[in-house]
């Protein structure tokens, strides 16, 4: 499930009830309330109505349970990676940082390796499992080389080199 902070405020309305003061009535505090004093009526539909911070739940996906069902994580397809997520991941993952240029990235782009296969290239660098599922399910190739010659399985650690391999195998 995903979170998103709400912040409500009770709209103001006015109503003249033949400028005879209303009674006051009150519902639920969460559901919604109704206050009239006189003309002035302070109406909240759905919400909290004192303008407080809520969490409001969402539920995604097949029967409301994974990401991935609802396309927001893992959905992408090989072709639907390109040079913007290879350097937003060479960010995210602190390679920028770490290196002081993009050149190693650049060095990947040119040897015309599909975005996909470098982002497998780095994400075994870096042990990152998530990505690595994420990646291997959208059809990124662990045995393309680079510039070096060295695969995903060459770059990754024995752990990292036995999940790719076991995952290929149930995946075949």
């Amino acid at each position: 499930m995903a979170s998103i902070p709400c912040i409500t405020h009770p709209p103001i309305t006015s109503k003249l009830n033949n400028f005879l003061p209303s009674p006051h009535v009150s519902a639920s505090r969460f559901l919604g309330t109704q206050k009239s004093v006189g003309w002035l009526s302070l109406t909240s539909r759905i919400g909290p109505s004192n303008g407080s911070k809520a969490t409001c739940w969402f539920r995604f996906g097949k029967n409301g349970v994974d990401a991935q069902g609802a396309g927001i994580y893992g959905s992408q397809a090989r072709d639907d990676f390109d040079r913007d997520d290879v350097e937003q991941y060479f960010n995210y993952m602190g390679m920028l940082a770490v290196d002081g240029t993009y050149d190693r990235m650049e060095a990947l782009l040119s040897l015309k390796i599909h975005p996909v296969d470098i982002l497998l290239l780095l994400a075994a660098s870096e042990g990152d499992k998530p990505k690595i599922e994420e990646l291997l399910k959208a059809g990124a190739k662990y045995d393309v080389k680079d510039g070096e010659g060295r695969t995903a399985l060459d770059r990754a650690n024995e752990e990292i080199k036995d999940f790719i391999l076991n995952f290929s195998v149930q995946r075949a």
